[in-house]
């Protein structure tokens, strides 16, 4: 089976891991440069008003120099972690399975992390426990623009101006005020379908209408 390289977001959207399923080992991202406003400290659920960012406040550098994403900090000074566990819990409390992972998710916003990147491996490990999923991964250990015999998905995790149209609609709370909401969290997937999540990744061809 070919290989993919993916970059590490923030949870990440359903595509990401429409993605992701295809392949039993990837290579993680872990020597390219910080960029702002994508899922790298960002991810999109559905609220009662309809789409809803959830950002994680990252430290801005006092140099010239890029940040690499593996330097990147969080600012703890915000209490952003119990803001975006009770966002996750006005959101999804009425879904069918907020209380079947609750146990596993809860946790994550409790324990303090400094690097983004830790974090979100954190989140990215636990998550791919819950699909139960066989993967094996990889650090990259330089940064490559460009590979040859490797599938590179690291687009994917741009916030804006990737619009990838996939799938089938799936149940979710508040479809009934604002229609199906596309290519949410991963969280938004469990939280409204729970163990049929994988199945239902696995049913998509990539990308395709």
């Amino acid at each position: 089976m070919p290989q993919a390289v993916f970059s590490l977001p923030y949870f990440g959207p359903v595509s990401t891991y429409v993605a992701l399923i295809q392949y039993d080992q990837i290579l993680i991202e872990a020597a390219e440069n910080y960029q702002k406003q994508t899922h790298r400290n960002r991810q999109y659920i559905y609220g009662a008003n309809g789409k809803l960012m959830l950002n994680i406040p990252v430290k801005r550098s006092h140099s010239h120099e890029r940040l690499t994403y593996r330097q990147s900090q969080i600012e703890n000074e915000f209490d952003w972690q119990n803001l975006h566990f009770k966002s996750l819990e006005t959101a999804y409390r009425t879904s069918p399975y907020f209380e079947f992972y609750e146990a596993d998710i809860e946790p994550l916003f409790k324990e303090k992390f400094d690097s983004l990147f830790d974090f979100n491996l954190k989140c990215f490990n636990t998550i791919i426990e819950l699909l139960n999923i066989d993967l094996n991964y990889a650090f990259t250990e330089k940064f490559q623009e460009k590979y040859q015999e490797i599938n590179d998905h690291r687009n994917l995790i741009q916030a804006k101006g990737v619009d990838y149209s996939f799938g089938k609609a799936y149940h979710q709370v508040f479809e009934n005020k604002h229609g199906f909401l596309k290519d949410l969290s991963i969280l938004d997937l469990l939280f409204n379908i729970g163990p049929e999540s994988t199945a239902y990744l696995r049913s998509i061809d990539l990308f395709q209408p």
